[in-house]
């Protein structure tokens, strides 16, 4: 017999655990159809093409990727970020022919990338992200930042900044990378084998690199703000007075670049100021994308969006002591006393119509075990099916908060239940 265990950089989530999640994922919903975003799902995995563009010097397209093969032919990989599913989506459903555009969607669920697991990094995380498709505007950039920064306030957490930077149009990049090729050429041996490859791909990467971080040769390294042209600049200037109309802090990051080889103008990082986080203190990050649906094989158009990572945010609103939901309370439980076949089971059916959480006793155990987990359960109502009662056509009726306790004809069982958790909510209402 084997003791099997999760795999390594993966987690099983309990159901106390799974509360929290709901809990996140109702908000971050909410917020986004305030914004006038749909939700769409993509696969979760896709032909690998899809992610592993040519030229990518990215370290998730590079090093981190699930790829497999099924017929020995076709090569697949996990998705590793929610946005190259939604922009393929796109133009395969030709979005690009709705009357209105831009396309506003959203989507959660899990990704996958092989990398070092440390806390609040797994190879299997759960992300939720928006992507805005269609049209390209400084508001809108602004706005998706917005949507994102009211989502972080809306869930309690406070110590947090944006850091946002602009890589510019092609033309500014282009002048930019060969900046820094002619720069970091005569330091190459001193790189790490990772950014001598990003030297020749594409030397911006080279600026994400964590173990170059501290190399001496980084102190001096040219800004790409020196490189923008003035329909760059212009774009950044604009995104960054609709932010100062939105009232929205931010720092700007001349060495921010962001890890996918995509962006192109806007990018942005949100991120914890408390130092509690460690190597994981960027909440939620993103940017605008200029030919990724081209590259598809649709128009030339735009795109800007962001994600974040459910378990940074669960961790960080644990360091600021916000409380998360725990799992429903239970409303309801049925106990049983003596012979009283299916009756439990019906009272329960019947409150759960009710629309309230039930559970019921399902094995004979005796009434201090019964309350024993009535206790547990915190449960405002306990409904007990006694044999004597059950006979007359009764069942009994107790207000855990009151310990007021009530014999009704089963008649009145719905009613009675109805009364009693109105009260109670009113007196917690009260409180």
């Amino acid at each position: 017999m084997k003791n099997y265990q999760n795999p390594k950089g993966t987690y099983d989530v309990s159901p106390e655990m799974a509360a929290k999640y709901q809990q996140l994922e109702g908000t971050l919903e909410s917020l986004a159809h305030f914004y006038g975003y749909e939700e769409i799902r993509t696969p979760i995995f896709e032909d690998t093409g899809v992610f592993k563009r040519e030229n990518d010097s990215s370290d998730m397209v590079n090093k981190e990727m699930y790829t497999f093969s099924m017929n020995g032919k076709d090569s697949f990989t996990l998705r590793p970020e929610g946005t190259a599913g939604v922009v393929r989506s796109y133009v395969q459903n030709k979005m690009y022919a709705n009357a209105d555009q831009p396309v506003k969607m959203y989507y959660y669920g899990p990704m996958f990338r092989h990398e070092h697991p440390q806390k609040g990094r797994y190879r299997q995380f759960e992300q939720f992200g928006i992507e805005c498709i269609g049209a390209k505007s400084p508001m809108l950039d602004a706005e998706g930042i917005a949507l994102g920064y009211s989502m972080i306030k809306t869930l309690g957490l406070s110590n947090v900044r944006v850091r946002i930077n602009s890589l510019g149009d092609d033309e500014s990049r282009k002048n930019y990378r060969a900046k820094l090729t002619e720069y970091f050429r005569p330091h190459a041996e001193e790189l790490c084998a990772d950014c001598k490859r990003r030297l020749e791909q594409n030397p911006l990467r080279i600026l994400d690199c964590k173990v170059d971080a501290d190399n001496p040769v980084m102190k001096d390294v040219p800004l790409i703000s020196d490189s923008l042209n003035e329909p760059s600049k212009e774009y950044f200037r604009e995104v960054l007075a609709c932010l100062d109309a939105l009232v929205i802090p931010y720092v700007i990051d001349p060495k921010l670049v962001r890890g996918l080889d995509y962006y192109t103008d806007t990018v942005f990082e949100v991120e914890n100021i408390t130092g509690k986080a460690g190597a994981q203190a960027t909440v939620f990050a993103g940017g605008r994308y200029d030919g990724l649906v081209s590259y598809f094989g649709g128009p030339e158009v735009s795109g800007f969006g962001f994600a974040m990572g459910m378990e940074r945010l669960i961790l960080l609103a644990e360091d600021e002591g916000v409380k998360l939901d725990e799992k429903p309370k239970t409303d309801v439980y049925v106990m049983s006393l003596g012979n009283v076949g299916t009756k439990p089971l019906e009272l329960a059916t019947e409150a759960r119509a009710l629309g309230y959480i039930t559970d019921f006793n399902y094995a004979p155990r005796s009434l201090k075990a019964q309350f024993k987990t009535v206790d547990r359960l915190d449960a405002k109502i306990t409904v007990i099916a006694g044999e004597s009662e059950l006979a007359e056509g009764k069942v009994n009726i107790k207000n855990n908060r009151t310990k007021e306790q009530v014999t009704v004809s089963l008649e009145d069982y719905a009613d009675t239940l109805d009364e009693m958790m109105e009260d109670i909510l009113n007196e917690t209402d009260s409180l």
